[in-house]
């Protein structure tokens, strides 16, 4: 009956081991969403965490899914150094811009068209943790930026701040006057005594 028991409790610390193994994963952060302008460079961040020690096997892959989900393409690979891609549409048009160390693994799209617009998708591995999630970010190429919420709250938080500067402003320069007045008077009335 014990060498059972004994079986037992190994068995199931080995199913927890496996369980920790699988959990011991590579996790990506990305944005969702990023908007550029037509012509402009666009940095596209993507950072990673892992349970284990950056390891010289790391290998960082980007793909694109355009918005009329034609084929994926390749857009950059690192393994020990970048390495652009020879053909395709991001040929000539994409460098590396992470820093391994650092955890950071971005890169950066240049001259965007409208044909850019998609998905870009970073996926990293880390031996031993060769799983984890894959980081999206869906990309949008405008012609001009539009004056979002964002803009007008920016602006009122701004007007704001500005406004109470100018008020707190006149408050100690009419306090700092009346005590020059005051002081004034306090003298003349000292020198008529």
């Amino acid at each position: 009956m014990r060498g059972r028991t004994w079986l037992g409790a190994a068995l199931v610390l080995g199913a927890q081991l496996g369980a920790l193994w699988l959990a011991a994963a590579v996790e990506v952060h990305t944005a969702r969403e990023v908007v550029a302008v037509n012509g402009t460079n666009q940095r596209l961040k993507c950072t990673f965490s892992s349970s284990s020690p950056v390891s010289q096997q790391l290998s960082v892959s980007w793909n694109f899914q355009p918005e009329d989900l034609s084929s994926h393409e390749p857009v950059f690979y690192y393994l020990k150094e970048p390495y652009k891609p020879p053909i395709g549409r991001f040929k000539e048009r994409v460098t590396w811009d992470g820093n391994i160390e650092r955890h950071d693994v971005s890169i950066i799209i240049w001259n965007l068209q409208p044909s850019d617009n998609g998905t870009f998708t970073c996926q990293v591995t880390n031996w031993p943790d060769v799983y984890g999630t894959i980081g999206e970010v869906r990309l949008r190429v405008v012609q001009k930026v539009s004056f979002s919420e964002i803009h007008f709250l920016a602006v009122a938080i701004g007007s704001a701040s500005g406004l109470m500067i100018i008020v707190v402003t006149a408050a100690i320069v009419c306090r700092q006057r009346r005590r020059k007045a005051r002081d004034k008077r306090m003298e003349v009335a000292d020198t008529e005594l």
